[in-house]
């Protein structure tokens, strides 16, 4: 896959970015090495009893409540491709990608969805983010990061591509630009 560099960024920007990105990742490095919560978390069984989330993998199926008070699981959302962000309101670069995935959203409703995973806060945090950013696909709450464990997710954002079938077929770490967005999107066929 021939992924293409993103926008020019300037100097200010990138040390924001910097700073939000090491804050991700010492914070994603911290969820990882965490003991498990003794709840589920919305996850079927234990979390002990659930897979690691692996490219070429079938998919850890979760269900975690939107930020509208609605149950969802991934299981409910097979026969789509499914792009699955990882992501939190104090990080900068999530806001960068925001947009793309929602155009994309947009533009692809029969064949994408997109869900947004948030890390640990609260339903109110999460509703001011998605009216101010303008997003209107599922923002779901992990409130004890149990599906980012599961996930292994290390820092902020981190996006699955889930296939039709519920396999992982990419997974990208990091700010993802609109064209390598459509790239994966296009692997997966649904841009063809």
């Amino acid at each position: 896959m021939d992924l293409k560099p993103g926008p020019r960024i300037g100097h200010a920007a990138w040390l924001t970015l910097g700073g939000s990105a090491l804050v991700g990742l010492v914070v994603g490095l911290l969820l990882f090495r965490a003991p498990a919560s003794s709840a589920a978390g919305g996850l079927a069984g234990s979390p002990a009893a659930n897979p690691a989330a692996v490219v070429g993998a079938l998919a850890p199926d979760f269900t975690l409540q939107t930020v509208d008070g609605q149950s969802l699981s991934l299981s409910d959302l097979r026969g789509k491709v499914v792009a699955v962000n990882f992501w939190a309101t104090w990080c900068a670069p999530c806001r960068l990608e925001m947009p793309d995935l929602q155009a994309r959203a947009d533009r692809f409703p029969d064949r994408l969805a997109v869900l947004g995973v948030n890390f640990a806060e609260t339903a109110e945090d999460v509703a001011a983010f998605r009216e101010e950013v303008g997003i209107d696909f599922p923002l779901l709450l992990d409130p004890e990061a149990d599906v980012q464990r599961i996930y292994r997710v290390l820092g902020y954002p981190t996006t699955f591509f889930i296939d039709q079938a519920g396999t992982i077929r990419f997974q990208h770490i990091g700010l993802m630009s609109g064209g390598q967005l459509d790239e994966y999107l296009q692997e997966m066929g649904v841009t063809s």
